[in-house]
Order: structure tokens, then C-alpha cells, then sequence
């Protein structure tokens, strides 16, 4: 595997490079999609509280799969003399954008929602006429809610695997929101069934679920994206434990004979890991420019997510150094 420089995004692995194919088209796709569901979402959607937030939920699930492909292409862009650290972190602002836009509609959402409900507003559903029978809108509306459940969680477990395989966390929470848009659905429908019940007060409730939701998801976004941009310890996307590549530098290092001790910080810049490893030599008079050299490309081929790598001699390990290690079975692809 050729060790990929830092911004350089053309030599990457070849599972790699299939992994964002792979979640580029699933972001395509599910922007037509919603396209296509906010349009009808749109014309049928009527007076009902807990349409208006379907629809208003739809509008912002466009965001992280958007966020994602303009991350991807800026990502893609080489280092250069003003940005030396290349652009892989234009993810983790895409991360951000996500995270408060979806934040601040969803907070809008639930007072309105609220509002409706302590001001005992009640909708009303029409009817239509169809080859000469009168037919309530409601049962058009529950019909609609109960197909687009399914494509969302079709989505979601398609974009799991390339969003592990990319570390990508704008598309791995993305997928995330996509499995559990089946409440959306599921509230819509209850919501409009309480109102043909005669139950008012049903529809905002409804509505407030959607709303909560979407304020869940926008702050789950939120945190995590703050959280690697304040360059805390990467973890893996699906356990939340620490990550297990700073420990694999660390064993590697470990096995050269004139390394003593050896520890390392590692930060998160979108979906690559620059590494600050620090080493205690057995003999520092006797450490090279060569045995550094050599010491950073061992780190570097270890494994892709591995952009950068500095070996820094040091004559004992600070407390807040990492030191666990790891092996390469503990890594993914």
C-alpha cells in the first residue's frame, strides 16, 4: 500500500477509494429521494402539526448528505503553501453545519409545536373527491407516511459500512438519523389518526416527538463534531472507545531496538489522524536523523488514516501521553 501524503487523497487504498464511491452515490440518492418525499410531503401535508415537521424534517435531512459530498470534494484537494495541513478537516465542518442546522430547526420546532398544543389549536383535515367519492385527506396522508418509512432505513444500513470504513462521521450520523427516521413515520401516522379519532390535542403531541427528534440529532452532530474539532481522543464511530490506530503507532514503535519508551497524541483532522509520537530512546547519543526518518514512514504504512506522523525524541513520556498499543487485527480496513 503507498503511503499517502498529507491532503493527497488519489492514492488511498482501493477499498478505500470504493468505500466513498459507495457513500457519495447513497448521499445521491438520498437527496432525490428526499427531494422527490418533501415535494409530495409538501402538497398533502395540509393543517397538520405533525406533517408540517415531517416535512420540515425531510427538508433538513438534506443537510449531512450535502455536507458530506462538498466535504468529500474540498477533502479532496491537495495541501499547499496557505493550507500545509491540507483540507481533510473541511469534514468535520461539514460535521458542524449539520449539527447546528439541524439544532436550531428542531429547537424551533418543539416551541412551535408546544405553542400549538397549550393553544388548543385544532386541525382540520378535509376531504377530496375521487371517481365520485368523498375521501378524507387523512388516509392519503398515512398511506404517504407508511411507504417513506422504508427507504430511510434502506439507506441507513447501506451507509454504515463505507462511513466505518471512512471514519467518516458526517456520514456515519447520517446514516444513524436515516435508521431511526422510522419514528417520523410512525408519530405522523398516530398523530393523523388521532385527529380522525376526534383527539385533538393528538396531532401536536405528534408533532413534538418529530420535533424532539430532530433537536436529538442535531445535538448528538453538534457534540461530536465539537468534540473532534477541540482535538479530543478519536474514537471509533460505532463503540465510542478510543480508537485503536494511536496504539498500533505505538506498538510499532516499540519494536525498534533503540526505543525505550514510547508514547503519542493523536488528533482527528476529518477522517485522517495526524500523530505527535514521542520516544524515550535507550541511547539518545546514539539516535540518528536516519532512525527518525525511518521511524515516521514505519508509522505512516501502517495504515491510511495515518496522514501525518512527527517522532519526537524526548527524555521522558509526559502522564498525558496515550502509551496503550495496539495490533493490526484491532483496526479496520
Amino acid at each position: 500500500m503507498t503511503t499517502p501524503t498529507r491532503g493527497d487523497q488519489t492514492r488511498l487504498p482501493d477499498v478505500v477509494s470504493r468505500a466513498t464511491r459507495r457513500g457519495m452515490i447513497l448521499a445521491w440518492c438520498t437527496l432525490v429521494y428526499l427531494v422527490i418525499d418533501t415535494i409530495i410531503l409538501f402538497l398533502i401535508k395540509g393543517n397538520s402539526q405533525a406533517m408540517q415537521a415531517a416535512w420540515v424534517q425531510d427538508l433538513l435531512g438534506m443537510v449531512p448528505p450535502l455536507a458530506f459530498l462538498i466535504g468529500v470534494k474540498v477533502a479532496r484537494r491537495r495541501a499547499s503553501p496557505a493550507h500545509p495541513y491540507g483540507y481533510a478537516q473541511s469534514m468535520d465542518i461539514a460535521h458542524l453545519v449539520s449539527g447546528i442546522a439541524l439544532t436550531a430547526f428542531g429547537g424551533f420546532l418543539v416551541y412551535e409545536s408546544t405553542m400549538t398544543l397549550v393553544g388548543r389549536e385544532r386541525p382540520d383535515i378535509g376531504q377530496f373527491t375521487l371517481f365520485g367519492y368523498d375521501l378524507w385527506q387523512g388516509w392519503v396522508m398515512i398511506a404517504f407516511m407508511f411507504i417513506t418509512v422504508f427507504p430511510p432505513l434502506i439507506l441507513g444500513r447501506l451507509k454504515m459500512e463505507p462511513a466505518k470504513i471512512l471514519h467518516s462521521k458526517a456520514l456515519f450520523t447520517d446514516a444513524r438519523m436515516n435508521r431511526a427516521d422510522w419514528m417520523t413515520g410512525v408519530a405522523s401516522i398516530a398523530g393523523i389518526t388521532g385527529i380522525g379519532l376526534g383527539w385533538w390535542w393528538a396531532d401536536a403531541v405528534a408533532a413534538i416527538v418529530i420535533s424532539l427528534d430532530i433537536l436529538e440529532d442535531g445535538y448528538k452532530n453538534l457534540r461530536s463534531s465539537l468534540t473532534s474539532m477541540m482535538d479530543s481522543v478519536p474514537r471509533s464511530l460505532d463503540s465510542g472507545e478510543p480508537h485503536p490506530i494511536p496504539g498500533l503507532v505505538n506498538a510499532r514503535l516499540a519494536e525498534l531496538d533503540w526505543v525505550k519508551e514510547v508514547g503519542n497524541r493523536t488528533r482527528e483532522e476529518g477522517h485522517v489522524f495526524h500523530v505527535d509520537a514521542f520516544v524515550v530512546p535507550v541511547d539518545a547519543s546514539e539516535v540518528t536523523a536516519e532512525d527518525l526518518i525511518e521511524a515516521r514512514e514505519l508509522c505512516q504504512q501502517l495504515h491510511w488514516k495515518v496522514s501525518d506522523v512527527s517522532v519526537i525524541p524526548v527524555t521522558e513520556l509526559s502522564p498525558l501521553l496515550r502509551t496503550e498499543t495496539a495490533t493490526s487485527e484491532d483496526v479496520a480496513p
